[in-house]
């Protein structure tokens, strides 16, 4: 995820889960392997010719490149990644005849430090609520299947680019547009940069919704926010609204659905509620102010900053 273009860093999120989220916990350490693997994660500050060489060749031999995925063109240009920071431009080579197998072994390469750092930290905070809910097995292919067709999304509206996407964020869109379906009032706590990292806690509708409004060109435009030409934006916005809609229209229609987690999000309401009264807790800090919606007797309506 590009930071400069979400502006809000999720730590937190109070919704609990019934079961240890082992396939979450899994999908992160696997990246993080996978990245220890390749050649970028000991690259210093100014790598040498040889180093950019085998960075660049490791990038297009695994990224998904647009061009051949739906072109069969040849493959040249810079990094793009799927959500994050294409640490590496310039022309590059090792095409791989648009073969499909990238759109699943891009999700898994990271272009930089910050690129991996910054993916993991989102599956983290939301990724194991959306496991809980969906069940381990449902999950994983969720996230995979999401990663991939937000990729080859990218690649069908822009057939043209010729630089590897590489990066977990179309998978990891997926992952909130779901959450943002089913746990649209969860608690989430968050830092933001531009208030000195000063900690708010605001429903998670407020915070994705943000984060996806951000993914959009046009508005980073119209508040004057950089983006950056190396981040494929599109799959950012493809995957959250087909997760979006597949919690929708698949699992919130399954036995509990929606209501499993408007109900789960009641129980962490009155949680709070209880830590108020007995004066405990992040929630009676005087760092988190209540603030009441237009609906008095909505608890949801409140969040806290």
């Amino acid at each position: 995820m590009r930071h400069d273009a979400t502006v809000v860093i999720p730590i937190h999120d109070k919704n609990p889960v019934s079961r240890a989220p082992v396939v979450t916990y899994g999908l992160i350490i696997a990246n993080v392997a996978v990245f220890l693997m390749g050649p970028i994660a000991f690259a210093g500050p100014d790598p040498d010719a040889a180093r950019r060489a085998r960075e660049s060749a490791y990038l297009y031999r695994y990224g998904a490149i647009p061009a051949e995925l739906v072109g069969g063109h040849g493959a040249h240009g810079g990094v793009g990644g799927v959500g994050g920071i294409g640490g590496i431009g310039g022309p590059g080579g090792g095409g791989h005849g648009g073969a499909m197998w990238t759109l699943f072994t891009a999700m898994f390469v990271h272009a930089g430090w910050i690129h991996l750092l910054g993916n993991m930290l989102f599956l983290y905070v939301f990724g194991n609520n959306i496991e809980d809910q969906f069940g381990r097995v449902h999950y994983l292919a969720f996230y995979v299947l999401g990663g991939a067709a937000s990729t080859y999304a990218f690649a069908w509206a822009n057939p043209t680019a010729s630089g590897p996407l590489v990066g977990a964020s179309g998978a990891i869109a997926a992952v909130l547009g779901a959450y943002a379906y089913l746990f649209p009032q969860a608690r989430v706590t968050l830092l933001v940069p531009f208030l000195w990292f000063l900690p708010l806690r605001v429903p998670a509708w407020l915070v994705l919704g943000f984060w996806f409004v951000m993914q959009l060109p046009e508005f980073q435009q119209t508040i004057g926010v950089a983006g950056s030409s190396d981040v494929a934006y599109y799959a950012h916005v493809s995957g959250f609204v087909l997760g979006l809609l597949y919690a929708a229209v698949v699992v919130g229609r399954g036995p509990g659905g929606r209501g499993r987690g408007r109900e789960r999000e009641k129980e962490t309401e009155r949680e709070l509620e209880r830590e108020r009264e007995r004066g405990e807790g992040a929630a009676a800090g005087p760092l988190w102010p209540d603030y009441r919606g237009a609906e008095p007797d909505d608890p949801y309506g409140q969040y806290h900053r």
